[in-house]
């Protein structure tokens, strides 16, 4: 069963996956920073708040919680009610970006893919088979017989 599980392992599609599941976590890491340190300040700076995601409707707060009722971290960490749609509305952008990038490289992938499949297979000359090749030399000998 271990030497199954070895074949297995080692077989390329596990391998490619693998790699990709590591890569696209560090891409999505990129793309989380991208939305929250880049996109997100523009937007927050546009709609008149500096920080998007702390944009929240507070339900209900902890009876024995005295810290500021706008800190949004504070708040969380205290076990509040809140809806954090400045939050929400940061993941959907994050989504949406990392989605449109897929998009782009599953595009371009069939892009290349659909022109590789046009090209016909490079076909060699056409020459002499053995059996012409057999028929001269068979022939050649005839004559020097004769």
């Amino acid at each position: 069963m271990l030497q199954e599980f070895k074949a297995f392992i080692a077989k390329g599609n596990v391998m490619d996956l693998a790699v990709a599941v590591i890569i696209g976590a560090a891409f999505g890491k990129i793309v989380t920073s991208l939305t929250e340190d880049v996109i997100m300040p523009i937007v927050g700076f546009i709609f008149g708040g500096a920080d998007f995601s702390k944009y929240f409707i507070l339900l209900h707060a902890p009876a024995n919680y005295t810290g500021s009722m706008q800190d949004y971290a504070a708040l969380k960490k205290a076990g509040a009610a809140m809806i954090g749609y400045g939050s929400f509305l940061t993941a959907i952008i994050n989504f949406l970006i990392l989605a449109f990038i897929i998009f782009l490289l599953v595009r371009y992938t069939h892009k290349v893919m659909a022109e590789f499949e046009k090209k016909p297979p490079e076909e060699k000359p056409a020459g002499p088979t053995e059996l012409d090749l057999l028929k001269e030399i068979r022939d050649e000998l005839k004559k020097r017989a004769d």
